[in-house]
Order: C-alpha cells, then sequence, then structure tokens
C-alpha cells in the first residue's frame, strides 16, 4: 500500500485548521497560545482514512508570514497538498507565496479548497471562484478543482474526501529500497521512554532496533520504538508520518532540521552547485554574494550566492548558482530547495540541488566545462552522474559507500552501474579500487614515464621492482593494488613483468662485447658453485663498478636473488623449486632437515631458498614444515 501524506497551504485565517477538524475530528492546534490567538504557530499532525481504505497523514502549516519557517518544514515531505481559500478575501499574499513555495517542493497534486463559504452570497462565491482561477495561471494548481466547503456545517466535505480518495491513486509511489532518510520536524520526550523525533520517511523504511545517524551531528541511536497513525508498528516505510522513541540519545542532541537517516548514507557540505529558478515577480533578482536563507527538508541555513553564468539573475531566469553555506548542510542530488531573502525575508526563487562540493566556483575560463557537468548531473542519469564522479574523483579511489551517498541509490544499483561502466571501457577495476578510464590513462602514463626515466639511468637493469615502481605511481597503492595496475597495463602490451621487475615492453638489455665476458665469468662461477656454497654481491663484483652493472642486468634472469645479499644461479634455483614440488607432491610437506639432504645442501643455504619460495608463494611454512600453497 502507498503511503500518503496531505498538507494545507494557505493564507492565515483562511480556515486551514477547521477544516482539518472537519475532515478528521481532530484539532491541530495544541499549544496555548496558538488556542488564545486563533492562529497556528507550529506544525500540527493528524490522520484519516479514505473510503478506499487508504490511511493518510495531514500536515497542518500556519499562514502567517512571521511563521514561514515553520511552513517550510511542514511542506517538506507532502504528496498532496489542499491549497485552502477563504471565499470573502480570496487569494492573498500567503496564498501566493504558498504556492511558490510549494512549486519548488516538487508537489505536482493539489485541491483547491473555497472556505467560509456561508459568509458570501453566490455573487460574490463566483467572482472569488473566478479570482483564483485567473491566480493560479501558470502554476502546478492551474485548471485544479475547486471546491465550496463550509467547515461548521460540513457542507463539501464528502466531495472533499471523495476527490482526495481518486488523487491518492494517483500519486506515485515512493521509493522503500533506498537508504532510509527522515527529516526531523518536531524533538520531544516523553517520560519513561525517552527521546522522540517525528518526521516524514522521504526515502527507504524504518525499522524497530535500526542504527541510524544523526546529521549532520555524527550521532547514532538506536530505534527503539515506533508510532505511525497512533499506533505501535514494528517497520515504518516512505511516505509515512511517523513518531521514532530513539535510545542513547538526548534531546539536547537534536532539533528541527536534522536528518535522520542509515549511517554513511547521506552527503555533507559547506558548499552546494545547484540550479535555481527565479520567481516571476517584478521585485525578484540575484546579485553575486547575496546573502540568502535556504530551506532544505526541515531545515533554514545562511548562505552567499555566487551565479556561474552571469553576474546576475533577474526574475524568471533560471540558471546553475554556487551556494557558499555558514554551516554544513547534509542532502543528496536533486534534494529541491527553497531561496527567501535575508531582509527583507522574502521568497524569490527555489530549485534543485545539483551536486555538493569542496571547490570555489566562478565565471571563469573553466565555466563552459563545468556547466556541462552541472547539466549531466542535472538529467538525473544514474550512470552519467557515477561516471563524471568517477572522473573528478578517482585519484581518491571512492568506496562503495562515497558512490551510492553521491548517486543517491542503493549498493545493489551502484555495482549494476560499476558493472555496465566496466562493459562501455568507462572505467577500470584495480584490485577493487574502481577508476576513470582518464584516470588510469594519467597514472598509465605516470608509469610509462617513470620506467623510461629508470632505464636512461639503469641501462644494464632489466627492470624496476614492481613494489618501487608502483608505489612511485601511487604512495597508497597496496602489493595487490600495485599487481592489479601493472597486470591491466602489460594487458594493453605496454610493460612487460619478469619475475620481480617491470620494464618498457621493447626494453632490451644491451651489454657490449666486454660486458658479455664479465656475464659469462659470472654465470660459470655460480654454477660451479652448485649447492655447497653460496655467494654475497659483494664477492661476485668485488667493488668493481662494472661487474655491479652486469649482474643488476641478469638478477631475475640469470641470476636469483635470495635476500638483499646472497645471489644464485637460475638454474639451481629452478631445479631446486623442481625437486621441492616434486617431493611435496609425494610427500604433502617437507621440513628443512629433509630439503638439506635432498639439495645436498647446508642447513644455511637450504633456509635461504625455501624463504624465497615462501616470497613467491610456491610453498608455506605451517610450524616447522614447509607445503605447497
Amino acid at each position: 500500500m502507498k503511503h500518503i501524506v496531505v498538507g494545507t497551504a494557505g493564507h492565515i485565517d483562511h480556515g486551514k485548521t477547521s477544516l482539518i477538524k472537519a475532515l478528521t475530528g481532530r484539532e491541530t492546534d495544541t499549544l496555548e497560545e496558538e488556542k488564545k490567538r486563533g492562529i497556528s504557530i507550529n506544525l500540527g499532525f493528524t490522520y484519516f482514512n479514505l473510503p478506499s481504505g487508504q490511511s493518510v497523514g495531514i500536515v497542518d502549516v500556519p499562514g502567517h508570514e512571521k511563521f514561514i519557517k515553520n511552513m517550510l518544514a511542514g511542506a517538506s515531505g507532502l504528496d498532496m497538498v489542499i491549497l485552502v481559500v477563504a471565499a470573502d478575501e480570496g487569494m492573498m499574499p500567503q496564498t501566493v507565496e504558498h504556492i511558490d513555495i510549494l512549486s519548488y517542493l516538487n508537489i505536482k497534486k493539489g485541491i483547491v479548497v473555497m472556505t467560509k463559504c456561508d459568509m458570501v452570497d453566490e455573487d460574490m462565491l463566483e467572482l472569488a471562484e473566478e479570482d483564483i482561477k485567473e491566480g493560479l495561471i501558470g502554476t502546478f494548481l492551474e485548471g485544479a478543482d475547486i471546491l465550496k466547503v463550509d467547515s461548521i456545517s460540513k457542507r463539501g466535505i464528502e466531495e472533499l474526501v471523495e476527490k482526495l480518495d481518486k488523487m491518492s491513486s494517483e500519486v506515485e509511489e515512493r521509493n522503500n529500497h533506498l537508504p532510509s532518510r527522515l527529516n526531523i520536524d518536531r524533538v520531544f520526550s516523553i517520560k519513561g521512554f525517552g527521546t522522540v523525533v517525528t518526521g516524514t520517511i522521504i526515502e527507504g523504511t524504518i525499522s524497530v532496533n535500526d542504527e541510524l545517524e544523526i546529521y549532520p551531528r555524527g550521532k547514532k541511536a538506536i530505534v527503539r520504538n515506533i508510532q505511525v497513525h497512533g499506533k505501535n508498528e514494528e517497520k515504518a516505510y516512505a511516505g509515512q508520518r511517523t513518531a521514532i522513541n530513539l535510545a542513547n540519545i538526548k534531546v539536547t542532541d537534536i532539533e528541527r532540521g536534522d536528518i535522520l537517516a542509515a549511517p554513511d548514507s547521506l552527503l555533507e557540505s559547506m558548499m552546494l552547485d545547484v540550479k535555481i529558478k527565479l520567481l516571476n515577480h517584478d521585485t525578484c533578482k540575484l546579485e553575486n554574494w547575496d546573502r540568502l536563507k535556504l530551506y532544505h527538508g526541515t531545515r533554514e541555513i545562511l548562505c552567499r550566492a555566487v551565479p556561474l553564468e552571469n553576474e546576475s539573475m533577474k526574475a524568471g531566469d533560471e540558471g546553475f548558482v554556487q551556494l557558499r553555506l555558514e554551516e554544513n548542510i547534509v542532502c543528496k542530488k536533486l534534494d529541491p530547495f527553497v531561496i527567501r531573502t535575508y531582509s527583507p525575508m522574502d521568497t524569490i526563487g527555489g530549485g534543485i540541488i545539483i551536486d555538493t562540493c569542496t571547490e570555489k566556483h566562478s565565471i571563469n575560463k573553466h565555466t563552459p566545462k563545468l556547466i556541462e557537468e552541472l547539466k549531466i548531473k542535472e538529467s538525473g542519469d544514474e550512470k552519467s552522474i557515477l561516471e563524471v564522479y568517477l572522473k573528478n574523483n578517482s585519484s581518491s579511489f571512492p568506496k562503495i559507500q562515497d558512490m551510492m551517498s553521491y548517486v543517491g541509490v542503493s549498493k545493489d544499483r551502484i555495482e549494476e552501474l560499476i558493472s555496465v561502466l566496466k562493459e562501455d571501457g568507462k572505467v577500470i577495476d584495480i584490485n577493487n579500487r574502481i577508476v576513470h578510464k582518464e584516470y588510469f590513462e594519467f597514472i598509465q602514463e605516470k608509469l610509462l614515464k617513470i620506467l623510461e626515466k629508470y632505464h636512461k639511468e639503469n641501462s644494464l637493469k632489466l627492470g624496476m621492482l614492481k613494489q618501487e615502481a608502483g608505489n612511485k605511481v601511487d604512495s597508497s597503492f597496496k602489493a595487490k593494488d600495485i599487481d592489479a595496475f601493472l597486470a591491466e597495463v602489460k594487458r594493453k602490451g605496454l610493460i612487460k613483468i619478469d619475475n620481480n621487475q617491470v620494464s618498457l615492453a621493447d626494453f632490451e638489455v644491451e651489454l657490449t662485447d666486454e660486458q658479455k665476458k664479465i656475464k659469462s665469468q659470472i654465470e660459470n662461477k655460480l654454477k660451479s658453485m652448485g649447492y655447497n656454497d653460496i655467494c654475497t654481491i659483494d664477492d661476485i663484483c668485488e667493488g668493481d663498478k662494472n661487474k655491479k652493472a652486469v649482474l643488476d642486468s641478469m638478477i631475475g634472469v640469470e641470476v636469483q636473488l635470495l635476500d638483499e645479499e646472497y645471489i644464485i644461479s637460475d638454474e639451481l634455483y629452478q631445479n631446486a623449486k623442481k625437486s621441492l614440488i616434486e617431493f611435496l607432491q609425494k610427500n604433502g610437506e617437507m621440513t628443512l632437515a629433509e630439503f638439506r639432504d635432498l639439495m645436498n645442501s647446508s642447513r644455511k643455504i637450504s633456509m635461504l631458498i625455501l624463504e624465497n619460495f615462501d616470497k613467491e608463494k610456491v610453498t608455506k611454512r605451517i610450524e616447522n614444515k614447509r607445503v605447497l600453497c
């Protein structure tokens, strides 16, 4: 079943609260001051059941211009709106402002209700209806049904209920599969239970015993109890007005405007790239560095505006703007918002959040590229958004959770998108580090330049050690990251890897006749030593730089380095490996003494060779024995 929240809107004293009482039988003005003054100050909440059985939550918002902040907090999360206009006054300033605000909050369905119809004659009713129709031209309520209602006698209430029932079937169901998110609009304490927060679940589901995070405070809390429409529930769904009893959190640790959501599911920032559309009112304009009030969810934040396409915007203009905030915001891309001027406080526009950002933007030579990227993000195409994100953030190797927060989708969906981008050749997986192909090409070119320089300076060395090369490309790379990265570059035919050394694909060691003679001498000496003796690099080179250069060119090919000091001929090394494997295949395990006897060697030499086999993962040591890996 869908879960729907309906809200009221309209000018002060036009009968919103009385209408809700006629619909539900419940009073939403609960404060003593509200009852005394006869006006709504805070948000009111109740519910009722439609004839179809659909349960609907209702939010009653204040109509006074002084309480627009409260109205905005209540309007967050609505599916439909009942615009209330008194027949004796018609469209008033707050009626217009409320319509403007609702249009920016992506509310598409609504009914217009004329109240206090018993206070005017039929001619006046007709004039009021025409006034309303004219005032709604160009708004999302243009052409909406206009019902005549008297909340006291309940004239028209039955027809209103029928219309709401019909419209509720047309409301698009919210996404229960995204990480949970609830904008907190009330916080209070109940004796014996503790802290309670209320709000509309925007996305996902919330269950008893869930651990949730309170943003932007970074505090964790456990869901102790859930109430929906006055009943205890084990789970609440997107679109439901919900009261949640939280454990491990104090009332003083939360306030209206905070967000209760799945841990690590939201982005936090001090700057936003947004798309703003200004109202088409004569007084609306936006200049560079104007101070504004930003309304997002149930929160109000002060900010400065930096238009990105022109130095200023005039009434009716639409464009990309960077908002530099005076405190952190927590949000998702494509979240709606409203902006009002700082002083005097007038609603001038609204729009959607395109991106959170850490880099300040302004109009410059890079602006066209920035605007193109913002258009892609604005499109809402998840694959394109993820690709742009990876293109801009691959150097920090973002985690799956980072991608989830940025794109605003589940882990499963991110993994699907990554698979598609891999198939398209747009991204590359380096040991589960997903990077854009442009960044991979950048670090690949960096590797090739490192190797080119290395070969010039070490012309007789077969190549650079893999670990050294990988760390020069990116110091954060672990051994498995290096292996995955080098394997991908090798697959392209740009490098070759011999043993533990990497070189350019076309690099070959070229020896002079004298060097070839030295090489032959080294080979003969190492072979003649067999397994009964072993020598060091210093033993072979005897301080001769030419011998050292030739020996370096042989390591990894004709010569194996057993540690940083001892060497053995590759022929002897490979024969020892073959004998070892045959023994283990037959016997399953081998001691150091058994290997020593097998090779007719010394304990020291046997230990050096076995430790090298362990490093190569030919064998692994279990207590005092070796087995095959």
